[in-house]
């Protein structure tokens, strides 16, 4: 398999494929970059809504009628949550059409003894234990892990989320009918919710490793990252010409 890249020596793919030498590589494709970005803004809005359902705000003084402050505080939360899996189903679409950097986080080559170094090598450089980063095509190895896991877990918290949305439209409903085998696992349905609230915990500390491994690897590892989701393409620093 070949890549498309200029004037950079050794970088790999994370299934361990050497780049010809170059300088950048397209990597990201728009729809990508879009959803991203997205999705990046519904998470914000979700645990922002998500954590005032779980701890909701001091009641408002007066008649309920004359307030809706929780009621737009749900509603936003369902929108975005709806919104989110808009995306995420597209988002798999894009994973079959478009090009090889689009499947990476679907799929984890673990028969690939390369692979599996360069995961441990990537967890010595994380941990200061090494001196000279590996320069990758796409995810390296370990952030390769990171983002699969994650696409699991949001799968999890749809699926819950649709569940506990799919009470308030009773047992007859559609919602119900795809989403209330949650409650065969669950049956307890404050168990699910209690798990649904701490997982937007797990998002919110992976959210913050997510940017912190970005900017470091942006400042250490001399390959673009943050810029490379929004351009698109991965730039290997270390080879400008002077």
């Amino acid at each position: 398999m070949t890549t498309e890249i200029a004037r950079v020596q050794g970088a790999l793919d994370s299934a361990g494929e050497r780049a010809r030498s170059l300088q950048t590589v397209y990597v990201y494709q728009a729809p990508v970059r879009l959803w991203h970005w997205v999705n990046a803004l519904l998470i914000v809005v979700l645990c922002v809504t998500g954590y005032f359902i779980g701890t909701p705000l001091p009641s408002v003084p007066g008649e309920a009628s004359a307030s809706f402050q929780m009621g737009y505080i749900r509603f936003a939360h369902f929108a975005a949550g709806q919104t989110l899996i808009v995306f995420f189903l597209l988002r798999v679409y894009w994973a079959f059409v478009g090009n090889k950097y689009s499947k990476q986080i679907f799929w984890l080559p673990i028969t690939n003894k390369t692979w599996w170094w360069g995961m441990l090598y990537e967890l010595k450089w994380y941990l200061f234990l090494v001196r000279d980063p590996k320069k990758y095509i796409g995810h390296n190895p370990l952030a390769h892990v990171a983002m699969f896991s994650f696409m699991v877990f949001m799968v999890l918290m749809i699926l819950s989320g649709m569940a506990l949305y799919s009470e308030g439209h009773g047992i007859d409903s559609w919602q119900y009918k795809l989403f209330g085998f949650m409650f065969a696992i669950f049956p307890n349905g404050q168990t699910l919710h209690t798990l649904h609230h701490l997982g937007m915990w797990a998002i919110v500390v992976f959210v913050v490793v997510h940017i912190y491994a970005a900017v470091r690897e942006d400042i250490l590892s001399r390959q673009s990252m943050i810029s490379s989701i929004v351009s698109g393409e991965r730039l290997f620093r270390d080879d400008l010409p002077d």
